[in-house]
């Protein structure tokens, strides 16, 4: 595809890095556009699954690539351009169904993840989940589409989340492993290709009991 017929195709469904340098007068939730350089060199590095771009695998990562970057950096979802805002509804592995506003005020880590044995959300605000998850994956915990299996307008594909566990995870020192997450999604869009909802499916015990393998910071002093 020529760059000529790239641009021509929705912002929502370019690269995410276009719709950062595109969108005016944001509400971002550290002042600042977020710059995602330094991990887009791990993602690279690291991906194992590139799709041809104007594919619908690439069109389809795209798209959930820039929400991801919406709802962690946008604080208005009124601004979110890969959805209809007031329709969006999200859910986890069948779980309650979460607004826009909800993932903006919360965190999809805390969606995501709810009250478990090596996490709890309910004690955990948008800020300290972030800051918990990063300190982990200070290299990006990274995500890319392997495969779509159906097309528009319910978009079911699977997925890869990965990361290089080599900070700390709460009180447990890191282990240098590779922590890798397998899910799939269903994606409602509509004729223009925005989100209406988005079901997640995946194991979060999994993940999760992976941080935890690492000796805690005390046994250690």
């Amino acid at each position: 595809m020529s760059t000529e017929e790239s641009t021509k195709q929705p912002l929502w469904i370019q690269d995410r890095d276009t719709v950062i340098s595109n969108d005016a007068d944001v509400q971002w939730r550290y002042q600042t556009r977020p710059d995602y350089s330094y991990t887009n060199q791990y993602l690279k590095k690291e991906s194992k699954y590139n799709h041809p771009e104007g594919s619908l695998e690439a069109i389809v990562q795209n798209l959930v690539r820039t929400f991801e970057m919406e709802a962690s950096y946008k604080t208005n979802p009124q601004q979110w351009v890969s959805i209809v805002a007031e329709k969006f509804r999200m859910t986890t592995n069948g779980g309650l169904a979460y607004t826009a506003d909800d993932v903006a005020d919360v965190g999809t880590y805390n969606l995501f993840l709810g009250d478990t044995e090596h996490y709890k959300s309910t004690a955990e605000t948008f800020e300290s989940s972030a800051k918990i998850f990063h300190e982990a994956f200070p290299n990006g915990f990274l995500w890319e589409l392997i495969e779509v299996l159906s097309g528009p307008p319910n978009v079911t594909f699977k997925w890869r989340h990965w990361g290089t566990f080599s900070g700390p995870y709460k009180e447990h020192a890191p282990t240098g492993e590779t922590v890798e997450v397998f899910g799939v999604s269903i994606a409602r869009v509509n004729d223009d290709l925005k989100i209406l909802s988005l079901e997640h499916f995946f194991d979060n015990g999994s993940f999760l009991n992976k941080l935890a393998t690492g000796c805690p910071f005390h046994a250690n002093q």
